[in-house]
């Protein structure tokens, strides 16, 4: 076990010092592009500014004779464009696959310098954290980097679900936490072929009418419910622990945009920070569902202004507000700030409100 005081040494000589705090970066939207695919690769330079990540993927979506090409792919893609307006991400293969090493040891090598985080799937333990950041550390040295670059887990194993809390606090890389509903499905026997979302077979069902024994007699309503409900709360709790960010992953009905923005708005409630989007028309609801509704901003501007210094409690709008609540709306207000720094349409929504509410 390492020494607490240790925690924030680099594991190499001559690496960059770990961060002591993960910056709070817009990521509403994780976009995935296979960069061996040339017309995927095309649409990238026009992508980035308007997109917060953009995640060059080498794993699961690229078949196993394209994994070098998507791998120079991406080099090519990252050398060719200036990041400013987005963040570069990647998802490099498994760590017991034959390309988890040369995507390591190549993109940190080559590109390291405009990667910000890595994304590693199907993480089961600290111990998966431990390898590839000590792997990192040495890779950064002898690339002479200034930064570390951070660590993005996948939870697609019910053992990495089990252990969801030491996986968290198992580096200062650790940038946050995506759900992998598919794999995580069938490492569970879940009984769905769905990628993320809801399943009609999972549901509640309302009470029997009074004299229907069987409760067969009377039509009875049913209600669908969230498979993935537990999984996300929990991820929520130990990314919330730990300073880090929880994301939802896939959904994978790109047809089905009501039920897509369903799902996200409910990651959203429950204190995600982002998704991950498979295409462009799921872009712009990442967007708008992970972006605060400017009427609650207003709300939350107006708490915090009511409030002042954060004790006691006042009404506002017959409504009580104390310090729990001051709490609330910092969180909505603090986002709310670090979107429209980046999003112009939003600052001019946030402001229009503002000044109405005023």
């Amino acid at each position: 076990m390492r020494s607490a005081k240790d925690f924030f040494r680099p594991l190499a000589v001559g690496a960059p010092e770990p961060l002591r705090e993960i910056p709070a970066r817009p990521s509403r939207a994780i976009h995935f592009f296979d960069p061996s695919n040339a017309k995927m690769a095309a649409k990238v330079p026009d992508m980035i500014g308007s997109v917060d990540v953009l995640l060059g993927n080498l794993e699961d979506a690229v078949k196993a004779d394209r994994k070098e090409a998507a791998r120079q792919g991406l080099v090519d893609i990252a050398r060719a464009n200036t990041w400013s307006g987005s963040q570069l991400w990647t998802r490099v293969n498994a760590l017991d696959s034959p390309w988890g090493l040369d995507d390591l040891t190549t993109l940190v090598g080559e590109i390291g310098d405009r990667l910000d985080v890595v994304m590693v799937p199907k993480v089961q333990g600290a111990e998966d954290i431990h390898y590839v950041d000590r792997l990192l550390a040495q890779l950064e040295a002898k690339a002479g980097l200034e930064r570390p670059i951070l660590v993005h887990a996948i939870l697609e194993t019910a053992r990495g679900v089990a252990n969801v809390e030491e996986i968290c606090g198992a580096s200062p890389r650790m940038q946050g936490l995506s759900l992998g509903p598919a794999d995580l499905a069938a490492d569970r026997r879940m009984k769905t072929t769905r990628v993320g979302g809801g399943h009609p077979g999972y549901l509640v069902r309302e009470d029997p009418t009074e004299g229907d024994v069987d409760g067969t007699t009377t039509p009875r309503a049913t209600y669908q419910q969230d498979l993935w409900h537990y999984t996300i709360a929990r991820m929520v709790d130990a990314c919330a622990m730990h300073g880090i960010y929880p994301y939802y992953g896939p959904f994978g009905d790109i047809t089905d945009v009501v039920a897509c923005e369903d799902q996200f708005r409910n990651a959203f409630l429950l204190g995600c920070v982002g998704t991950w989007t498979l295409h462009p028309k799921q872009v712009a609801i990442a967007k708008r569902v992970f972006s605060p509704d400017p009427r609650d901003v207003a709300h939350a501007r107006r708490v915090v202004t009511a409030m002042g210094d954060g004790t006691g409690a006042v009404m506002l709008d017959g409504k009580m507000e104390d310090d729990a609540s001051l709490k609330q709306c910092l969180v909505m207000v603090e986002l709310a700030e670090q979107l429209a720094a980046i999003d112009p349409d939003l600052k001019q929504q946030y402001d229009a409100i503002g000044q109405e509410a005023s």
